[in-house]
């Protein structure tokens, strides 16, 4: 766990202490979140989990923004409990009025998508092709049948597969 991360979170929980004018339970925190997402928060399990590669990639935003960012979550819970929405007034207020951030829902780190396989399955129809995933081929190979929406014939793999 990177330093500069943990410091972070316990500079958050400092300021809303001395806003709040009270303690709060400090979280175990992790490196163990993978795909688009910066950071969750876990309010329940008092857990907070961020990305490693967009904090490497990302770091002085991250630091600022999305560490700030789910640290507010597990302030917003413990204050006030589960009744509130995730990113409600609540939420908003203690990002604005604590960290004087903005309370923006989502960042817009440069996230790379990985290629997946496609699997074209074909109808009648001149532009007929559809690429299914491998979950939705699954299915198919199970049994389970799809039908195109315009000629309404049963749509069938082709044997070819894409990385999109």
């Amino acid at each position: 766990m990177p330093e500069s991360i943990l410091a972070r979170v316990e500079a958050c929980f400092r300021q809303a202490e001395t806003f709040f004018e009270r303690r709060f339970a400090r979280p175990q925190v992790s490196l163990q979140l993978r795909g688009q997402k910066a950071g969750v928060a876990h309010p329940t399990e008092n857990l907070l989990r961020f990305n490693a590669q967009l904090y490497r990639e990302n770091r002085e935003d991250f630091l600022r923004q999305t560490v700030a960012h789910e640290v507010a979550h597990l302030v917003a819970y413990q204050l006030l409990g589960s009744g509130i929405r995730p990113h409600g007034e609540e939420w908003q207020k203690i990002m604005e009025e604590v960290y004087g951030l903005p309370a923006k829902r989502c960042h817009d780190y440069a996230v790379q998508r990985r290629l997946a396989a496609r699997y074209l399955y074909r109808c009648q129809c001149p532009d007929g092709e559809f690429p299914f995933t491998a979950q939705r081929h699954s299915l198919v190979l199970r049994g389970r049948r799809y039908l195109c929406r315009r000629c309404r014939a049963v749509l069938e793999f082709s044997g070819e597969q894409r990385l999109q």
